[in-house]
């Protein structure tokens, strides 16, 4: 059931005003593309009216033209920073904690939103059941100090994300982003015009859908399609990701899980929880999720305000990282790249080196039959004296040669075989070492969460030669030394977890004392991870623990069960000459386990 402030129409919903006057509102509305769908949706306006419900806005700010800032302050909470961000792939509603710079000259219509919501109360939040629809409304004081209301309206629909104001007969005062009359497939929003929300879908909202009718819809389906995707279909206000997760019992448990969610929604039993895959923020939803098995890590939060700014903020640091370091990471996969094609070229040169064992076979019958063989013979007969059973074999030779230059051709291909044969390993042997190192200095970047990292690795491939470093004018003096990843485990021991190929060196031959425990991932490039010892040996839940963080700073962090071995770090040692972060070590034992997000960003103290 709607609010009584609202009345169906044929684009929708439009507003009307039951007392004659004007009224302040705040409508948001997500399509089933958006991760904040209308259940969550529901749990996050819970959580505002317990921080909004009676707060003045003091300040209103627009720091980039698709995100809105209203600062408000009460007398129970302080102040609070609300954000509202139209940004495609990132609108949403919250709380915040970030701060961020306002241009020199603010927007019009960060002006025009000055002018009549500076001074306004909130004086409640409503959402229209089963509507991805949120109503903020505002009791408005003009410069007159008469007393009024508007109405702010978000949209959040895909290409069609708008911010809008609204005087308090619904008519537009003027919006982000205007939409005329040319586009037949889009509403006209101009000042001026009525305001109509955009037409409901026509499949039923799980809202407003009975337990009953979902039961007859249910033995309706058609299961030969996925339940998940019948899901999708069939009710308005669930989410792709909640779709999936409810069908993970399939068709027999559906109903079930549909009763489950019910219940969640009637209690209010949410839990704001992040999703995290490779590292990297992937979605958030309201309960724990499980269908990304051991690849996810799900971290929980106290409130969704807090979710989304973390997700959002964590999104955003990743993607201006991204784009920083593609040129590093183009530099360092191109150098890998050219690596391995030498490799491959150098590896079937030396298959034909393994040929070097006839020439100097046919050497030495050559020089075994040299007195029945003379110049312009093609070949010859001769028993093969190398094999146990003496066959006869046919040796073949150059007619224009001697016998003695044609022993003495064979012996030469011979050596100069086993000489090729014995650089060729070495450098394939190097060139792997390097192809290694290349690898490590990609996990390197893929880990980066920084420019100070960025500055580090690129520094780093300078030193190893493979970026020319640009000299103009003075050298710049060299930042100090980052210090590593510190974590605490759950029994207090400190462990610490190098942040690249230089700083694992240091933390493992100067850091480091001897008594301490080093772990690696097997055979795979990784952070260096060290268990201090200075009070005595770690719990083996320590060093589980520490396993733990060696698979997630590492390439496997993407994988399954993974091996780490675990030594002394007096065990570890580096080779004369060998690239940054490698090292070779002894007297180890092996511990299988896996990468685990949620647990390194539990026991992260840095």
């Amino acid at each position: 059931m709607l609010p009584p402030d609202w009345r169906h129409c044929s684009g929708g919903y439009t507003f009307a005003d039951k007392t004659g006057g004007s009224k302040s509102s705040l409508l948001l509305f997500w399509r089933k593309t958006m991760p904040l769908d209308a259940i969550l949706l529901t749990a996050l306006r819970r959580e505002l009216e317990n921080s909004l419900l009676g707060a003045k806005i003091d300040r209103i700010s627009m720091p980039e033209k698709d995100v809105l800032i209203l600062s408000v302050h009460s007398r129970e909470q302080g102040s609070r920073r609300v954000l509202i961000s139209v940004r495609p792939g990132s609108a949403r509603i919250s709380l915040t904690e970030q701060t961020m710079d306002n241009p020199p000259q603010p927007p019009m219509f960060c002006m025009l939103l000055r002018k009549y919501l500076i001074g306004a109360r909130i004086t409640a939040l409503e959402q229209p059941l089963g509507e991805r629809l949120l109503i903020l409304r505002l009791d408005t004081v003009d410069e007159l100090n008469c007393r009024g209301e508007k109405t702010l309206v978000l949209e959040l629909m895909g290409k069609g994300l708008n911010l809008l104001l609204l005087d308090g007969d619904g008519h537009i005062l003027d919006c982000i982003r205007r939409v005329d009359y040319e586009d037949p497939n889009r509403r006209a929003l101009l000042p001026g015009l009525f305001y109509t929300l955009p037409p409901q879908q026509e499949k039923p909202s799980f809202f407003r859908t009975a337990r009953e009718e979902c039961e007859r819809l249910l033995a309706r389906a058609d299961r030969t399609q996925p339940p998940d995707k019948w899901l999708l279909d069939t009710f308005g206000g669930l989410s792709p990701l909640l779709c999936r997760e409810l069908a993970l019992g399939g068709w027999e448990r559906l109903s079930a899980a549909l009763d489950a969610l019910r219940a969640r929604i009637d209690t209010g039993d949410f839990t704001p929880v992040m999703i995290s895959i490779d590292g990297m923020p992937k979605d958030y939803t309201f309960q724990p999720i499980y269908q990304y098995g051991s690849r996810a890590g799900l971290t929980e939060f106290s409130s969704f305000s807090e979710l989304l700014d973390t997700f959002y903020r964590k999104k955003d640091q990743q993607e201006n990282l991204r784009r920083r370091s593609a040129d590093l990471m183009r530099t360092a996969k191109t150098a890998r790249d050219r690596l391995l094609r030498k490799i491959a070229a150098r590896e079937q040169e030396l298959l034909e080196t393994e040929k070097r064992e006839e020439y100097r076979r046919r050497g030495d019958l050559i020089t075994a039959n040299m007195y029945r063989l003379k110049r312009g013979m093609r070949s010859f007969e001769a028993q093969d004296y190398y094999e146990p059973d003496c066959p006869t074999v046919t040796v073949p030779l150059d007619e224009r040669k001697t016998p003695q230059q044609n022993a003495a051709y064979n012996y030469k291909l011979y050596n100069k075989a086993k000489t090729a044969n014995r650089m060729l390993t070495e450098l394939i042997a190097a060139a792997r070492e390097d192809e290694a190192y290349l690898e490590s200095v990609l996990d390197e970047l893929s880990r980066a969460e920084c420019d100070r990292d960025l500055a580090d690795i690129r520094r780093e491939l300078v030193n190893a030669g493979y970026i020319k470093e640009k000299t103009q004018g003075k050298r710049q003096k060299q930042p100090a030394a980052r210090k590593p990843l510190r974590f605490v485990s759950d029994s207090g021991t400190e462990i610490l977890v190098g942040r690249g190929n230089v700083q694992n060196d240091e933390l493992t031959l100067h850091i480091a004392r001897r008594t301490d425990l080093w772990l690696h991932v097997q055979k795979l490039p990784g952070s260096h991870v060290i268990v201090s010892q200075a009070e005595g040996e770690a719990d083996e839940e320590t060093i589980r623990q520490a396993a733990v963080l060696a698979a997630t700073y590492s390439q496997a962090k993407t994988g399954g069960k993974v091996a780490v071995d675990c030594t002394q770090v007096r065990f570890v040692k580096k080779p004369s000459g060998a690239k940054p972060g490698r090292v070779i070590y002894t007297d180890y034992r092996t511990i299988i386990t896996a990468a685990d997000e949620a647990l390194a960003e539990r026991l992260r103290k840095d």
